[in-house]
């Protein structure tokens, strides 16, 4: 017994549990600090003595419509001990259960409470994602399946009670897919992280100048000849260029789209998918040159940057746009398609005689008001299907779109223009949550674009900028961190440099600021990379280090 009752004091988290005896005794066992190492920090959190022991007795109580939910946490319940709790509806009688619920009682449609006693857990929320993210905190509370080692084990939570919702609506990571492709299964991984990290939005770039990665059923080419590119640049080798000679390509087939989206929708994680315009469109004329401004011949880009190619303002353009995002619309239910926008010179154009005709038509100033107009045509488009754009800063020149939301990705001036002009916000600025950038001395890192963006930089940023006043704040959406992959080869690499980054991300956009404190993050950021250690993560260590003169490669064993 004295054995018994040290494990209990202690709050382990395997132990060997006598059922004849009462589960009173659970309420008197002293947790420490490091069991509360929530990240991203909660609004409001009050710990206390005592735990609550899930066995094989324990039972999921919820509703019908918490069905997808209540499955979710079994099934991780289940992955831990080896036995998987029995689900039950909320109107059956329960003796120590773990409760889902859906309450009016709150303001915010992402709000929840979690409450953990001796005796019970509930878990509440404005709506099944409010929920989703209380089961999201207490996965966070539950043991690591690495400290169980047989099938009769018990899990132990610490007692709390926590009220939470986060700061900002729009809290989201950027995957490039187009420079480098990835396997079906870690974007699947990456949406894992998202929902792990509570964030809400996957942001899937899917075409630029080096590769379209999108099966188009009305345009073939786009993945016959689109997806593929001859070869790719070595390294930084632009003059003189150095290729390697080895064809590169891939696409995802639109089932694999619909299971990817589906799989994402089922952690409250919308997906927004990017289909680049004017601009960055190689491997759309590479596939359909009669698109150009009779510049070609077009081949898809081997290498990085940006290139004068562009897609003219003509009627069969605006046709072939508004065919590809009827097919992207019926693949993607999100509000927001986005259109890109960015970096669309206007070289070709200056010289084209059809585009100087549509200014002339149109009544444009110039190049970049063409840009504007070729921009609101799309929108029009899509808001007559129900949908709104979202594009980076640059859509910005020429006149806003009438309903568009802006991605301020150059600093923080674009986004604070938007929302002087009271356009929606997302804050994604190349200073703090550009995740290509090097993370620590170039010297000792694996290649990156360049920057220098540490965890402690990336905690520090505030998504509204001080030049706006309180009416214009509340434009700014929220923000999110880009990851783009023309140095990023293999999953591996694009883990070691989202992580933990993006882990600071998450607190960044889910807590007030007055609420965050870097030394304090940190050391809740040291129990947190237990989980990326569970799930094989291949995370940089720089944080978690006395000295950053460690070299660490992508790829190295963690």
């Amino acid at each position: 017994m004295k054995k018994f009752t040290a494990f209990l004091i202690l709050a382990a988290t395997l132990i060997s549990c006598d059922q004849s005896k009462s589960y009173d005794e659970f309420a008197q066992v002293e947790n420490k600090k490091q069991d509360y190492a929530i990240i991203p920090l909660p609004q409001k959190m009050e710990t206390s003595n005592g735990i609550f022991v899930i066995d094989e007795n324990t039972q999921i109580q919820a509703s019908e419509e918490l069905s997808q939910e209540a499955e979710f946490l079994a099934d991780y319940i289940g992955e831990i001990a080896g036995f998987t709790p029995a689900i039950k509806s909320d109107r059956d009688e329960v003796e120590r259960s773990i409760s889902l619920k859906i309450s009016i009682d709150f303001d915010q449609d992402e709000a929840y409470n979690l409450k953990i006693t001796h005796e019970k857990v509930v878990v509440e929320g404005a709506s099944a994602k409010g929920v989703f993210y209380g089961i999201q905190t207490l996965k966070q509370l539950l043991p690591l399946k690495s400290k169980f080692q047989n099938e009769s084990a018990t899990i132990s939570i610490p007692a709390v009670a926590i009220s939470d919702a986060p700061a900002f609506n729009y809290r989201g990571m950027h995957l490039d897919v187009a420079r480098h492709i990835f396997p079906v299964a870690f974007i699947k991984k990456y949406i894992d992280l998202i929902a792990i990290h509570k964030m809400n939005t996957f942001h899937w770039h899917l075409t630029e100048d080096q590769g379209w990665r999108i099966e188009i059923k009305q345009y073939p080419k786009l993945t016959e000849i689109g997806s593929i590119r001859k070869e790719t640049m070595i390294e930084k080798n632009f003059d003189p260029y150095k290729g390697d000679g080895k064809e590169y390509g891939g696409y995802y087939t639109q089932e694999e789209v619909k299971d990817i989206v589906e799989y994402a929708a089922k952690r409250h994680v919308t997906v927004i998918p990017e289909i680049e315009l004017p601009g960055h469109s190689r491997a759309v004329l590479a596939a359909y040159p009669e698109l150009g401004n009779n510049t070609g011949p077009y081949e898809v880009a081997t290498k990085w940057g940006v290139f004068d190619e562009i897609l003219a303002p003509k009627e069969e353009t605006f046709e072939f746009l508004e065919n590809v995002l009827t097919e992207v619309m019926e693949l993607f239910p999100s509000e927001y398609i986005h259109i890109g926008g960015d970096e669309a010179p206007k070289t070709e154009w200056e010289k084209s005689t059809q585009a100087q005709e549509v200014i002339k038509r149109e009544g444009l100033k110039d190049e970049h008001e063409l840009q504007s107009y070729f921009i609101r045509r799309i929108e029009k488009f899509l808001n007559k299907n129900g949908r709104q754009i979202i594009g980076w800063d640059e859509i910005l020149e020429g006149g806003l779109a009438p309903n568009a939301t802006v991605m301020s990705w150059r600093g923080n001036q674009g986004g604070i223009e938007a929302a002087k002009q009271k356009h929606n916000v997302v804050m994604t600025p190349n200073t703090h949550l550009y995740f290509d950038h090097y993370q620590a001395n170039p010297e000792n890192e694996p290649l990156a674009i360049g920057g220098n963006s540490t965890v402690e930089h990336v905690y520090s940023f505030d998504p509204v900028p001080e030049e706006l006043s309180t009416e214009e704040a509340k434009y700014i959406m929220g923000a999110q961190a880009n990851v783009w992959t023309e140095y990023m080869k293999d999953s591996d690499y694009v883990e070691y440099m989202i992580l933990p980054r993006m882990t600071a991300l998450s607190e960044v956009v889910w807590t007030y600021p007055e609420e965050r404190n870097w030394e304090e993050f940190k050391s809740r950021l040291t129990e947190f990379k237990k989980h990326y250690d569970e799930m094989d993560l291949n995370y940089a260590t720089h944080v978690f280090e006395d000295s950053q003169s460690i070299k660490n490669e992508p790829t190295a064993a963690k």
